[in-house]
């Protein structure tokens, strides 16, 4: 058997890995287009700030240790122009030396992935431009850098790359202006979480501009201008294009196969193609969410070698299925880690899902084990079913280990109300005897059972502030002059059985504390008494957050006071 497989990064090499090892005979040919196969896409950021200082670090395996161990013919510097179904053969340019020649297979894998989109905008050819997607781009980013040593460096994008570009330039002592075309950063997160990321990335010396459309460039002199369409020029030194990726699918699209998102390449289960004895993997390809059942287009790692692994698995006569992505991932932005998984309430709402949610402040471990600090959680769930949909979570410590465990409970088809029966580790420097994760189940519990209604940040500007209704908050007097909502009048929580009395029960009662704890507490002691009640999701830190652009608090007291 011949196996050709097209592109030889993540599915590429993992699909020729996963053949060797299911059939010692096959005959395997990889060709890349770049001079590197197999290296680490997610790390080059990394290495243009520094954190990773070894080139050699970038490559996984070279063409000639990746033949020693698994007896794959790599051909890097070789590029497939043409797929010949009809023949069952590939039209391969040597970029070195510029012969063209056909490749016969008896199976083929396409692996091209997605190139940087880079629109066509006035000045876009200057050399001072870049994009990130290979191992090249980035040794030629990084060449620059050392040969001229940029003062100010303009980052288009606000998802994955844009943010890890931005916080390596900064690591370099580069000023860095971030500009996004959306209202928010990370496009995965809901608006509301994406401001922790947002108060971050400024804390860190990044200036951010939201809902700034790049129009054009302009060379002036020295230095680059990048021209908004609002009619500001940000003068700069380099500029790196991050506003996302489109299948590499020309290839394709011009040899008859059916496409799908975008013209990404639509494959079934088995990641077979349209075509014949054509499989397809990673970027490029159209997959289902596994959380929403549509078509849709996931570029991550992980995915790709899943994907890889399955194809591969088909090709030597195994029967193998993907069965969606829920597009796990996770994030370092400067002090903080943010993750997410599944779909967000922007998400669900524009699906048609009627979604709530519960929002949490927990420690990352025990609250009396010295060194804790904060996560929010947002844990979105579909109402009446309490099907579990999505999480995303910004903090400092723990926030992979909940974001797996979340991810974990999605692809088991959980209830949100499920995760208080999570048997998890426990000893207080990793966690608490009743997880941040176990916590979100209980908070669902309680909307399901109705011991508590709930309100959210988006109602603030819609309350009533003319006595229909009682705005409460309470916290401590200290922690409310620091900081409160206006119309709340303020009594702390372990005063408010004594001072109940000064409510009145006939009125609705919004209440509020610092992370939701003791505004839960609240809502129960009044419910007790009679009152309607609702508490708020996430506390006055995620309400500052949010609204008032406060930067994330990084401790916290046990009962919720941020320390």
């Amino acid at each position: 058997m011949k196996v050709v497989i097209v592109g030889g990064v993540a599915g590429g090499a993992t699909a020729a890995a996963r053949i060797r090892r299911l059939d010692e005979n096959a005959e395997i040919t990889i060709f890349e287009k770049s001079g590197y196969i197999s290296y680490a896409n997610c790390g080059l950021p990394y290495y243009i700030g520094g954190e990773i200082s070894d080139r050699e670090e970038l490559t996984l395996q070279t063409p000639e240790s990746f033949n020693a161990r698994f007896r794959v013919d790599v051909k890097v510097r070789h590029e497939v122009v043409a797929i010949n179904p009809d023949r069952k053969t590939v039209t391969v340019r040597n970029l070195s030396g510029g012969e063209v020649f056909e490749e016969k297979y008896d199976k083929l894998v396409l692996s091209m992935g997605a190139k940087p989109i880079r629109p066509n905008l006035p000045g876009i050819d200057d050399e001072r431009i870049f994009t990130v997607r290979n191992v090249e781009d980035t040794f030629r980013i990084k060449d620059y850098i050392d040969a001229t040593k940029p003062e100010r460096a303009v980052v288009i994008g606000g998802g994955f790359i844009g943010i890890e570009m931005a916080e390596n330039l900064r690591r370099l002592g580069t000023e860095v202006t971030l500009v996004e075309a959306a209202p928010q950063l990370m496009a995965p997160f809901d608006g509301d979480m994406a401001a922790f990321i947002h108060a971050e990335v400024r804390a860190a010396g990044v200036k951010l501009v939201l809902g700034g459309m790049v129009d054009g460039f302009e060379s002036n002199g020295k230095s680059l201008g990048v021209r908004l369409k609002d009619g500001v020029t940000i003068s700069c030194d380099m500029a790196v294009l991050a506003i996302g990726v489109a299948p590499d699918t020309a290839l394709a699209k011009d040899a008859g196969f059916e496409l799908g998102i975008k013209g990404s390449i639509v494959v079934n289960e088995r990641m077979e193609t349209s075509v014949s004895d054509v499989y397809a993997v990673g970027d490029a390809v159209q997959i289902k969410n596994f959380v929403t059942g549509k078509p849709a287009l996931i570029s991550l790692a992980g995915p790709a070698n899943k994907q890889a692994r399955i194809a591969a698995d088909n090709i030597c006569g195994k029967d193998s299925r993907y069965n969606g992505a829920q597009g796990s991932s996770v994030i370092k932005v400067f002090r903080l880690t943010a993750a997410a998984t599944g779909i967000n309430e922007r998400t669900a709402k524009s699906e048609g899902i009627d979604a709530d949610k519960v929002i949490l402040s927990p420690m990352n471990h025990a609250g009396y084990y010295p060194g804790g600090k904060i996560m929010t959680m947002k844990v979105v769930f579909e109402k009446g079913t309490y099907r579990l949909l999505g999480a995303q979570i910004v903090g400092f410590d723990g926030v992979d280990k909940r974001i797996d465990v979340l991810a974990t409970a999605i692809r088991a088809g959980m209830k949100v109300t499920d995760l208080t029966e999570l048997d998890l580790a426990y000893a207080p420097p990793y966690s608490s005897a009743k997880d941040p994760v176990n916590m979100a189940g209980f908070m669902a519990e309680n909307i399901r059972d109705g011991l508590v209604g709930q309100w959210y940040y988006d109602d603030e500007p819609t309350l009533p502030r003319d006595g229909s209704v009682t705005l409460l908050d309470v916290r401590t007097a200290q922690e409310f002059a620091t900081g409160n909502i206006d119309g709340f009048v303020n009594i702390p929580v372990d005063e408010l059985r004594e001072r109940a009395g000064e409510l009145d029960k006939d009125k609705p009662v919004y209440v509020i504390c610092q992370s939701g704890l003791r505004s839960y507490i609240a809502a129960r002691i009044l419910a007790g008494r009679g009152f309607e009640v609702y508490n708020f999701a996430g506390g006055y830190r995620f309400y500052a957050a949010v609204v008032r652009d406060k930067l994330f608090a990084e401790r916290s007291t046990a009962c919720g006071k941020d320390a």
